[in-house]
């Protein structure tokens, strides 16, 4: 369990990881929710044949000629009667075929005068959306596993659906250990900082689907963090710092009070090395990461976003990206690297610049960083314009 690579390390994880039972909320509220069952359409869409322009609809037989205009058939209204020879129906775009017709003649092609209308030359289903063009009623739509975004919800909308059944969202409990921590906007004291790991993990959690409570902090005393993982209400427990073997680390001895099954001791990675997993008695799973940010929020990409995705029934596999690099790399060391860089294009290709200060202490860095640029343990040295792999961040 100690020093496992990050590929192994992420496979323990999620091992002990389920999706969470589903529940059916409305569709309206369903943005950014995975969904628990397959979205089937209750019906064709367009339920019927539908003109796609504004124009006049005719039997193809009757063009080119000069035709009676008999009625109209606009969205919502159609025409209740059926063409005979010689007929034409005002129609516009979305409104329903008329019975008989089986074309449609574009009204800037077309000429009226008085109750008659003159058509070109038109085929058989010129300008026609058919029946069931976009789905058919039965059909799945969305399946399971997929996450609701505006466009998707605009799908399920169409099918007819007014509610969805979704995984529940995952609780997160964040837990910052170390007498040096402090919340804005008390006042820090001279060996004191500011609390910024907690903070920047809740916001990730929450914008993976996720439902973070952010836990005060806790002071290095084994009771108090005791006492802390004892009263987390949550699915999953997130610790900041306290991850290490120091006098001071003290969240795996407080974890295996709780009865702490260790999964995963430590990763062969770089930052982030003293990274655990484990589940406690009551089944409560907690990911213990470093206090440095860079540390915490690099092994938050790597391990919470995927453990975050499963609890919800989402894809937890990483977005890798190719990209070449910008500047030559020196051989890389026994621990796999995840850089901090910044992506750029050139002539429409991807490239990748790693940040000269990898200091996983800077938060300056990781702010103005696009993505994460993984070497692999024991990986060669590489020149400019070598093809290297990125996990792009998400930026607003």
């Amino acid at each position: 369990m100690k020093l496992m690579p990050v590929e192994d390390a992420r496979a323990a994880m999620l091992a002990e990881v389920a999706p969470l039972a589903g529940e059916t909320i409305a569709l309206k509220a369903a943005i950014g929710r995975v969904l628990a069952q397959d979205v089937a359409a209750v019906r064709d869409q367009p339920p019927f044949a539908a003109s796609a322009m504004d124009g006049w609809a005719l039997r193809s037989a009757d063009a080119p000629g000069t035709l009676t205009i008999i009625g109209e058939s606009a969205a919502g209204h159609g025409y209740e009667g059926e063409l005979k020879p010689g007929q034409a129906v005002r129609i516009f775009t979305g409104a329903a075929m008329p019975a008989g017709a089986d074309t449609i003649v574009i009204q800037e092609d077309a000429t009226r005068e008085g109750e008659t209308v003159t058509v070109p030359a038109s085929a058989p289903g010129a300008n026609l959306r058919p029946a069931g063009g976009d789905f058919r009623a039965g059909q799945a739509l969305l399946r399971a596993g997929t996450r609701i975004d505006p466009w998707r919800l605009s799908l399920a909308a169409s099918a007819g659906r007014a509610e969805v059944l979704v995984h529940a969202r995952p609780r997160v409990a964040i837990v910052s250990t170390g007498e040096e921590i402090v919340e804005a906007p008390a006042a820090p004291g001279p060996y004191q900082i500011y609390d910024s790991g907690a903070p920047a993990l809740a916001a990730m959690v929450e914008g993976w689907g996720g439902q973070a409570f952010k836990c005060k902090p806790v002071r290095d005393e084994l009771d108090a963090v005791i006492a802390a993982l004892r009263e987390a209400d949550a699915e999953l427990i997130v610790t900041v710092g306290g991850a290490s073997v120091g006098d001071h680390d003290l969240v795996r001895a407080a974890a295996q009070a709780l009865g702490l099954s260790l999964k995963v001791a430590s990763v062969n990675v770089r930052p982030g090395k003293p990274t655990f997993f484990g589940v406690l008695g009551d089944g409560r799973k907690l990911l213990g990461l470093p206090g440095n940010p860079a540390s915490a929020f690099v092994c938050a990409e790597l391990f919470l976003k995927p453990i975050v995705m499963k609890l919800q029934g989402g894809a937890e596999n990483l977005s890798m990206a190719s990209a070449k690099l910008a500047v030559p790399m020196a051989a890389n060391g026994s621990r796999e690297h995840w850089m901090r860089a910044k992506l750029s294009h050139v002539d429409a290709a991807l490239i990748a610049e790693p940040y000269r200060d990898q200091d996983s202490s800077l938060v300056s860095v990781f702010a103005a960083a696009d993505a994460l640029l993984r070497r692999p343990a024991n990986a060669p040295a590489l020149a400019a314009g070598d093809l290297v792999e990125v996990l792009p961040l998400a930026r607003g």
